[in-house]
């Protein structure tokens, strides 16, 4: 069903990337777009990943410069079945993570310096966990190449808008996109906005919520640490995302502050819902409590990182 719907979800933003082109430059412009679509979706699929952390200037890490949080994700990812991934860090205020990549072979996860200074080790192995049940379901695919092709139709639309504002609504012939189709592109960039946020099915972060849960054993841990990062977001704003609102559905939870009418389209549930799901998921798997402390407080489930010795040193980041 993921290709299925990624499928889909191509074939909708390309069909307006070309009907973008067509209003720009008629039939010419109709044809130029269509070709430029195919290569960026052949682009996307092979490059969105790289695109995305570059975008957010991601850094690769290790477990000599972040022996901690590596150490995590690969525990975590050796519990999951899964390849070990790569492993970077974004330096951001915002608490906030997310994954990407075409798929588990091919795939990378992404943490910002906020999430690490944050939250306690536990509430980061079940943000990890978290992403790492993306990579598992296949989700990442839809997401990187989602967050791809909508910001290509975005920065069309915009460029409409620029040229209605220095007199490209003045249309003689076939030589530009006229007042109705400038206006016209307005409403599309919301409108490709809404279709790759809304097209990633918001039950996603449901499936990896509770997957991610069982992936790292600790239900209430991931669920505390969705509490902290939804207060955190609203307080402080990360810049990248609101200059690329269609990356929002990456993160774990969405990194727009609201400021402007991006969250209208929101791709992530609500978050008290979602801790209520982790919290009736605890309930089922006999855990009652949080586990407290600090960076070094103990995985009373007995996870595969309870016992390491840099627990106590450091922070996750080494």
């Amino acid at each position: 069903m993921n290709y299925v719907k990624t499928a889909m979800l191509l074939a909708a933003l390309t069909a307006i990337f070309v009907a973008l082109g067509a209003l720009v430059g008629g039939q010419t412009g109709m044809v130029i777009a269509f070709v430029l679509a195919l290569g960026m979706n052949f682009f996307s699929y092979w490059n969105s990943d790289k695109m995305v952390l570059r975008m957010y200037g991601a850094h690769e890490v290790d477990e000599r410069s972040a022996p901690e949080y590596y150490g995590i994700v690969r525990d975590l990812a050796r519990r999951a079945g899964l390849p070990m991934p790569k492993v970077y860090i974004m330096d951001s205020p915002q608490p906030n993570a997310f994954a990407t990549g075409r798929n588990p072979a091919n795939a990378a996860v992404c943490a910002s310096t906020g999430l690490l200074q944050a939250l306690n080790r536990d509430e980061i192995a079940g943000v990890m966990a978290h992403e790492l049940a993306h990579i598992k379901n296949h989700d990442t695919l839809t997401m990187t190449i989602a967050a791809a092709i909508g910001g290509a139709v975005s920065m069309l639309a915009q460029y409409m808008q620029f040229g209605m504002m220095f007199g490209g609504g003045h249309r003689d012939g076939n030589s530009g996109p006229g007042i109705v189709g400038s206006l016209v592109a307005i409403f599309v960039a919301p409108l490709a906005a809404m279709l790759v946020q809304m097209a990633i099915s918001r039950s996603r972060e449901y499936v990896a919520d509770h997957n991610g849960a069982e992936i790292s054993g600790m239900p209430l841990a991931l669920a505390s640490a969705l509490a902290k990062i939804q207060n955190f977001a609203r307080r402080i704003p990360n810049e990248e995302a609101e200059a690329a609102p269609a990356t929002a559905s990456l993160f774990i939870i969405n990194p727009l502050s609201g400021r402007g009418m991006d969250n209208l389209f929101s791709t992530h549930p609500n978050t008290e819902n979602r801790i209520a799901a982790l919290e009736a998921l605890a309930r089922q798997m006999g855990q009652t409590s949080m586990p407290r402390g600090d960076a070094g407080g103990v995985d009373p489930q007995g996870g595969p990182w309870s016992s390491d010795p840099r627990r106590s040193s450091g922070g996750p980041w080494g």
